[in-house]
């Protein structure tokens, strides 16, 4: 009994910290009505590293940017299997390829509006985001840690932000902001799967979600 208490308020308590990192634009119904499609694209990252030169940062931020788009893809491709979403998402292969056939690269994609890309893209809305973190998550966090540490939330790994934005408009629709832990998930799709999955309830595109508001 005392267990089953225990899981109940951590996970309520989950779900209160999610909502309040959660923001949705007051304007997202009218703004998403005719949403079909939308684009993933590689997240812009920023590596707090000591030991590695500039020249190696670039390559390894990419690589772990990269490794965010997988993780998304992942994970609304389960939930498209399920149709649990009000909306269909662009294979990232396809997103990718379109990008290159602009000469549009993970150094340069900064210069474009959320506009442009969609436009580019040929879909309804962009998901995209920002990933800042002191380890490559995409190889997994340190394993060393004490049973302390797990619990108190500590030894935190950077941050990661998800934003989704209307494509006609380019105005940002919606955004879920996280502090990276060791609770968070072992490496890049384990985080991503934990995260969204706390989100589901405040995930504009999930049907279930849609339908307890009566949207």
């Amino acid at each position: 009994m005392k267990k089953a208490l225990f899981l109940l308020f951590l996970s309520v308590s989950l779900g209160v910290s999610a909502q309040k990192d959660i923001y949705q634009s007051n304007r997202f119904e009218e703004l998403s009505k005719d949403h079909r499609v939308l684009a993933i694209l590689p997240f812009f990252t920023h590596l707090d590293l000591d030991d590695i030169r500039p020249a190696e940062r670039e390559p390894l931020e990419e690589k772990e940017g990269y490794a965010v788009q997988d993780a998304l893809e992942m994970y609304f491709g389960r939930g498209r299997k399920k149709k649990k979403f009000t909306v269909d998402f662009q294979n990232t292969q396809e997103t990718n390829a379109l990008l290159a056939q602009n000469e549009i690269t993970f150094g340069n994609i900064d210069r474009y509006t959320i506009k442009e890309l969609a436009g580019i893209l040929g879909v309804d809305g962009i998901i995209s985001g920002n990933l800042d973190v002191n380890v490559l998550l995409s190889q997994g966090v340190p394993a060393d840690f004490s049973l302390l540490d797990y619990f108190m939330g500590e030894a935190d790994y950077g941050r990661i932000g998800i934003k989704i934005s209307d494509g006609d408009s380019g105005k940002l629709l919606w955004k879920y902001e996280q502090v990276i832990s060791r609770k968070s998930g072992k490496n890049t799709a384990d985080l991503i799967d934990k995260m969204m999955k706390k989100a589901a309830r405040k995930f504009p595109y999930d049907k279930e979600s849609r339908r307890q508001s009566g949207s």
